[in-house]
């Protein structure tokens, strides 16, 4: 969860102000029609808690059993005109144990917690596409055909034929009209604009101009006189959810997705360790200079956003209900303590899973965590030993070199020298694989090393991939990408093997231009690349003349992921994910053959990426 707070511009406090004031001491607003929107992002396939150390709280179950609560309460408190919604803004799956036992056994068990929650409308994350279309489209499907359509107003999936059914047969769309509400409500879904660079649409075409989409579907739906318009958006940034806001008109409300943010309000129950980054709900101003409300949740099932909105007979907002809108913590009756030291003074609002009834609890048990449970147990076998901690964590993967990217770019380059000659494709030389995806986030003991955890390492459906002859100027460039962003932590950072390079912080930072892939300003950090036989390619930051390099990497990579640019180079897909090339690495006799020595991979002072001082 992240913690960081927004300064509000004063103004825009005061406007806050005035927007609230309506709202009478028992928490009910004079107005033409309520609409509360229960809302969710970020799911990520986080089913069973939050963390290891956060087991009271999170999981689909609790998370299932607060929903069901809030649906009956507004149902049973139902005044006439009055109405609940509940949607998702994307990142619906992730990569990990739980997807990769899914996948094992065929069945989706995010699509049925999805089928469980009963959404109205889910809109597509990034993550979403990180297994490719195919995997995407079967996920939708094992969605029931009576719940939420799929939601991206600027995809193009015309190229991808089993996701472009969907879109004829009406599972995916740009928008959908709830008619079965007492006011028609439009609910259109946005994505962002790099979806292409950061996740694996392949030929889905990724409309980069979304203000410009989001609009034309807004006119759209206001032709068909829709009352109430609310737009879900991924952009992974709520800055840029804000920015998209603002280059808007007709959007009533935006619930948006992908930064993991917590918007609260004093008094609200918050998961142990997290701080409000602004107030629920935000408020910002469209293209007409009209309050917007825009909020988001932190994901993995940790909250449940409920905001209430009071509309008028135009179907334009009156008012947001402050007493009843707010972050709902999904926390268990185990949970240790109701509310933070600070606000001890504070009605306690949390609908913690103690009020819930607990067959509902059980009825989401049932359906998705013990048929789970039961296909993760087969991924627990022992494969390996480690004689060192493998230090996998993202500040460290996506920042310097660590014994877990040495570990799985060596299997890469293992692993493509050995299947190179039956694809008719070159050996690698040397092998790249970017920082964001080493997934574990974690330090693994030393120890017992099972396939769980190669699966925790290298979740994604990426393939190991040859690319032939890169000039030496263009490994240099793709070198300048790693360490670009550094400081943001970014999943561009390489991992390495087959040679050692030294950087400088202080040297400019390559820019690349988003809307071609050309290079806006060069960078010049890269001072020493040296490959492992001691041939010098890069010295007091020239590049030295000799024979294009042959590299191993990914697939998802090799076609231009994370903004890695191989020139146009060939590239030879060998038909084995990096979780099967570190697995084998790991186990094979002529790899590692079951131990992972300390003489090897030892996170020592001698890195293979070396910041200069």
């Amino acid at each position: 969860m992240k913690k960081f707070k927004l300064i509000i511009p004063i103004f825009l406090a005061i406007l806050m102000l005035v927007t609230a004031s309506t709202c009478n001491g028992k928490g009910e607003v004079d107005g033409a029609y309520t609409l509360t929107i229960l809302h969710n992002n970020d799911g990520e396939s986080k089913l069973f808690y939050l963390d290891d150390d956060l087991k009271n709280y999170g999981g689909i179950a609790q998370f299932g059993g607060i929903v069901e609560w809030e649906k009956n309460y507004i149902e049973s408190n139902n005044s006439g005109n009055n109405d609940v919604i509940m949607v998702s803004s994307g990142d619906n799956f992730l990569a990990g144990v739980e997807f990769y036992a899914s996948q094992l056994d065929g069945t989706y068990y995010d699509a049925i917690a999805l089928d469980e929650l009963n959404y109205d409308a889910i809109c597509f994350g990034n993550h979403d596409f990180d297994f490719g279309p195919e995997v995407l489209a079967d996920f939708i499907k094992q969605v029931s055909e009576s719940q939420a359509t799929f939601l991206s107003t600027n995809l193009d999936f015309s190229g991808e034929p089993a996701l472009r059914y969907l879109v004829d047969s009406g599972r995916i769309a740009k928008s959908v009209i709830l008619k079965d509400k007492k006011r028609e409500i439009g609910i259109i879904g946005a994505i962002t604009p790099q979806l292409d660079v950061i996740s694996t649409p392949r030929n889905v075409r990724v409309i980069k101009d979304v203000a410009q989409a989001v609009q034309a579907e807004v006119t759209r739906l206001e032709e068909l006189e829709v009352d109430i318009i609310v737009l879900l958006s991924h952009m992974q940034n709520f800055d840029a959810d804000i920015a998209l806001t603002n280059r808007l008109r007709g959007v009533e409300v935006v619930v948006a997705g992908g930064d993991d943010l917590v918007l609260a309000n004093d008094c609200d129950l918050l998961i142990p360790g997290d701080e409000p980054y602004a107030p629920y709900p935000y408020f910002v101003t469209d293209l007409d200079k009209n309050l917007v409300p825009i909020v988001t949740t932190g994901g993995q099932y940790g909250y449940l956003g409920k905001l209430v909105v009071i509309f008028d007979d135009a179907g334009k907002v009156v008012d947001v209900d402050r007493s009843a809108s707010l972050p709902i913590r999904i926390a268990s009756a185990d949970h240790p303590g109701k509310v933070r030291e600070e606000w001890l003074d504070c009605i306690d609002y949390g609908r913690d899973s103690d009020g819930v009834p607990p067959e509902v609890i059980e009825k989401y048990n049932d359906a998705v965590l013990k048929p789970l449970e039961a296909a993760i147990e087969l991924l627990r076998r022992k494969i390996a030993d480690s004689q060192v901690a493998l230090d996998g964590r993202e500040s460290e993967v996506r920042s310097r070199s660590t014994n877990v990217g040495d570990l799985v770019a060596d299997a890469l380059r293992w692993q493509a020298i050995r299947l190179a000659p039956d694809y008719g494709a070159p050996l690698p030389h040397v092998a790249i694989i970017n920082g964001g995806a080493i997934r574990n986030d974690s330090v693994i003991p030393a120890g017992s090393i099972r396939i769980l955890d190669t699966i925790m390492i290298a979740p994604f459906a990426n393939f190991v991939t040859v690319v032939e002859g890169v000039s030496r100027e263009q490994f240099k460039e793709i070198l300048e990408n790693c360490v670009s962003q550094v400081e943001e932590l970014d999943g561009r950072f390489g991992q390495i093997s087959g040679f050692s390079f030294e950087w400088s912080a202080t040297g400019t930072a390559q820019v690349i231009n988003p809307d071609n892939g050309s290079i806006k300003v060069p960078g010049n950090r890269i001072e020493k690349v040296v490959l492992d036989d001691g041939e010098v390619i890069v010295s007091a930051g020239k590049v030295l003349p000799g024979a294009p390099l042959n590299i191993a990497t990914t697939d998802w990579q090799a076609r231009g992921g994370d903004e890695f640019n191989h020139g146009g180079a060939r590239f030879y897909s060998l038909g084995v994910s990096y979780q099967q090339a570190l697995s084998n690495y790991i186990t094979f006799a002529d790899g590692l053959n079951k131990i992972i020595r300390k003489a090897d991979y030892a996170d020592d002072d001698a890195p293979r990426i070396k910041l200069l001082p």
